[in-house]
């Protein structure tokens, strides 16, 4: 019997509904869904799941440890721990001008305080000041001040000249930020994609109250959606995302990839609605149900990025010359 676990926190309407639809699905004959449960972690012991989707550990270094072990192990964890912790949302901006898929312009601020243990001569290799006239020109204004790696809009600032700028910088204290300019927008979606190849374009209005953001309508043109569409998998096959919501904003009819970095996104039905909240259900319960078919126990069985397996063959040609 191949087992599937689910790891999460708060949420009260997803895990139950997805172990439900998985075990629909199979009958409990050959794979079987429940809520992860632990009561020791030894080195290198197997974690007993086939397949774990995971909900939590960006809140719990506890889990993310367990979560490294039992993929290490042979777990297929949705999504890799290991380029979770490594991955932010500034590098995948970066790693956006690269293959194709438009982007604000953003820039990254070293942090306004100095970070623990560290002192002026740490940051020897930093111009002072920076280039505050260059900054702002790339940029524009009003812009938006952010960390560099999310938060769940935490730390988030609109600001409309230097002045504010500076004001604000000064209260994030050891935060690493970006800058970015504000997009203005005729319509925006919020997409979630599942498995590198399942996507579900959600009209969303970021400017409402939260509850309230799924609960608007975009007449967008066939060939804006499928732009949307084609962005949201490139984005994810080169980041190797197996679950994930990609946010595009639609400026003069161009889609505009604006938040990519969300590996536990939101999947409750009191916010997303009984649709889409369908949708997710289904489709990550055949993700899951796949991934256990397919498991191989003692291999990795994690999914990893189109930019990280082109680093690898990169170097493994190099070895070979």
């Amino acid at each position: 019997m191949k087992k599937i676990g689910i790891l999460f926190g708060q949420e009260g309407s997803f895990p139950p509904a997805f172990v439900e639809r998985v075990n629909m699905k199979t009958g409990g004959k050959d794979i079987m869904a429940e809520f992860v449960k632990m009561d020791k972690v030894i080195q290198g012991e197997p974690s007993g799941y086939d397949v774990v989707i995971d909900r939590i550990s960006q809140d719990v270094p506890f889990y993310r440890a367990w979560l490294k072990n039992a993929a290490l192990t042979g777990t297929a964890v949705v999504n890799n721990p290991f380029w979770w912790s490594a991955d932010e949302k500034f590098f995948n901006n970066a790693l956006a001008t690269k293959i194709g898929v438009a982007v604000p312009n953003t820039v990254l601020l070293p942090s306004h305080q100095l970070p623990p243990e560290t002192s002026d001569n740490s940051f020897r290799n930093l111009a002072y000041p920076l280039d505050w006239d260059g900054i702002f020109s790339y940029i524009g204004w009003p812009a938006f001040f952010k960390p560099f790696a999310g938060g769940g809009w935490k730390n988030v600032y609109k600001l409309h000249n230097p002045e504010e700028f500076f004001r604000a910088y000064s209260e994030t204290g050891q935060l690493v930020m970006m800058l970015q300019e504000e997009v203005t927008f005729d319509m925006y979606f919020r997409c979630y994609s599942i498995d590198q190849r399942n996507v579900r374009i959600m009209p969303y209005e970021p400017r409402h109250p939260y509850h309230l953001r799924y609960q608007t309508e975009w007449q967008a043109p066939r060939e804006i959606l499928q732009k949307v569409e084609e962005g949201v998998l490139t984005l994810n096959q080169y980041l190797g995302y197996d679950l994930n919501t990609v946010e595009f904003a639609i400026r003069d009819g161009a889609p505009l990839a604006i938040d990519f970095c969300n590996p536990a996104p939101d999947a409750e039905v009191a916010s997303v609605g009984q649709a889409n909240f369908e949708w997710v259900v289904e489709a990550v319960s055949d993700m899951a149900i796949r991934k256990a078919r397919e498991h191989q126990p003692g291999r990795d069985n994690l999914s990893w990025g189109k930019f990280l397996q082109a680093a690898v063959t990169k170097r493994s040609l190099g070895d070979l010359a």
